[in-house]
């Protein structure tokens, strides 16, 4: 099954106060394996950058003036993310904020039946826990030294981790007999696994021989009073 991690960054929390996406970061998955397609893009949001907003992810005013607007990429980014399901992190936000922006461009939003979202499938694992990206990482170990400030491709690329680990760890792949997996697009990889084959021997003899019967009497014959005889 092919899915699509993903990752946004904005100006604020509310599209619909007037925020912008100022940043998305794909990567594909097929089968809960990463295949190394990823699709990665700034946007010039055309309002000023809030201070608290660049705080979280540094992107600045400056930085982002001389990129793209959505329109100019949405043609890309729709056709990378195709029909898959799409999983992210509090994915209700990254939704409202790629679906206000596909709707600025005259497309329909994403259907909310393909979002998979990872903090609700954390709370129900571990509920009373800390569900923060940083707080899983930490929990499922993680790596995430190279997350200084947010970035929506970094960030997506610590989930797709995360989700593996919380829809059953790295060993979901394992299998007992050979499946091809598929990606779409050029990319393809395939993964095999050896069926285990169990040679069964028969059964060793215990049944004492009569030579083995004869040396055991022997011995018993030298034991001086031994105990059985008392009984």
């Amino acid at each position: 099954m092919r899915e699509i991690v993903f990752d946004t960054e904005t100006t604020g929390l509310s599209p619909q106060n007037g925020d912008r996406l100022v940043e998305i970061g794909c990567l594909e998955m097929v089968n809960r394996v990463e295949t190394g397609r990823t699709y990665h893009c700034y946007f010039n949001p055309g309002r000023p950058m809030p201070s608290e907003a660049e705080a979280v992810h540094g992107l600045s005013d400056r930085f982002l003036s001389d990129k793209p607007v959505f329109a100019d990429k949405v043609e890309e980014l729709l056709a990378f993310i195709g029909e898959s399901p799409l999983v992210a992190h509090n994915a209700s936000f990254d939704f409202g904020f790629l679906n206000h922006e596909l709707a600025g461009c005259g497309r329909g939003p994403v259907c909310g039946s393909r979002m998979v979202d990872t903090l609700a499938i954390a709370r129900t694992k571990y509920p009373g826990a800390k569900h923060s990206l940083d707080a899983l990482c930490a929990r499922f170990g993680v790596d995430r030294s190279v997350r200084v400030k947010h970035g929506a491709l970094i960030d997506a690329q610590l989930l797709a981790q995360v989700y593996i680990e919380l829809t059953g760890g790295r060993q979901i792949g394992l299998s007992l007999v050979a499946e091809t997996i598929v990606a779409e697009g050029d990319d393809a990889m395939a993964a095999t696994a050896d069926l285990i084959v169990a040679t069964i021997r028969p059964p060793r003899p215990h049944e004492p021989g009569l030579d083995e019967l004869a040396r055991h009497a022997a011995f018993l014959a030298r034991i001086k009073d031994p105990i059985w005889n008392r009984l």
